[in-house]
């Protein structure tokens, strides 16, 4: 007849306990690097389409795997496998070429080869220019109470993908460029909120994105909160929760 001691009892509950935990962070660790992973928004350069307080998925298979596809991007293999390209209109995050461990967010709106110029805030593209119609205006509370109104425009680009931006400022610095020759291998990104966003635009800061920092394409909003309440404060949630944006597709 066997006995065990409360302190063998004890240590077998501890080791199976680690054990789970183990296992829970190998698990996540997996879906972290080859399906999904979390995101914030912290800025507004993508309102409307993003706002400050969303909290969304970014699906890490929709371009391959690259060194930046793994948590602290190691450099175990270089380019991307099982690579498919993004498409015109994609929502985008990618490692930040001047500063590989700064995450971004736009959207891809010029393809290796082609030509991208801003004239007098209209979008060309290879130099024809793109659809843009002008929508309801952007209302937005300031924290001092004032109701701000922004124009808002619907662009529609060459391949049907149709999305709204914001005009902050009249003949803002960025909305008359010189041509952009975007080059292979290379993405050229745009915020949504294109008086306020740093992008492909701004060559010394941004500039052409390599394909290899393509972290992967937003899909889902899974939680949104309203900027500047913490996502944590769960007592808040009945009035800072956006609720009619949980579960938006982006994809």
């Amino acid at each position: 007849m066997s006995v065990s001691s409360d302190s063998s009892k004890s240590e077998g509950g501890f080791l199976e306990t680690v054990k789970v935990i183990v296992h829970a962070l190998l698990i996540a660790v997996v879906i972290r690097t080859v399906l999904f992973q979390p995101f914030s928004i912290p800025s507004g350069s993508m309102k409307d389409t993003l706002l400050v307080g969303d909290y969304l998925f970014v699906s890490k298979y929709s371009y391959g795997y690259s060194r930046y596809s793994i948590p602290f991007s190691p450099p175990l293999f270089s380019g991307r496998i099982m690579g498919s390209e993004p498409e015109r209109g994609d929502v985008v995050v990618f490692k930040l070429p001047t500063d590989n461990s700064t995450d971004y967010i736009k959207r891809v709106i010029g393809l290796p080869g082609d030509r991208i110029q801003m004239m007098d805030g209209v979008l060309h593209i290879n130099g024809e220019p793109v659809k843009r119609e002008r929508v309801e205006d952007y209302v937005e509370q300031e924290p001092d109470g004032r109701t701000v109104r922004v124009p808002k425009y619907r662009e529609t680009l060459p391949n049907g993908v149709s999305y709204e931006t914001l005009d902050l400022v009249e003949n803002g610095y960025y909305d008359t460029t010189n041509v952009y020759e975007v080059p292979a291998g290379h993405y050229f990104m745009m915020g949504d909120n294109r008086d306020n966003s740093t992008d492909s635009r701004v060559l010394s800061a941004v500039g052409y994105v390599p394909y290899e920092n393509l972290v992967g394409k937003a899909q889902i909003i899974f939680f949104s909160v309203e900027e500047g309440s913490p996502a944590w404060a769960v007592w808040n949630w009945p009035w800072t929760v956006r609720w009619g944006r949980i579960f938006d597709l982006l994809g």
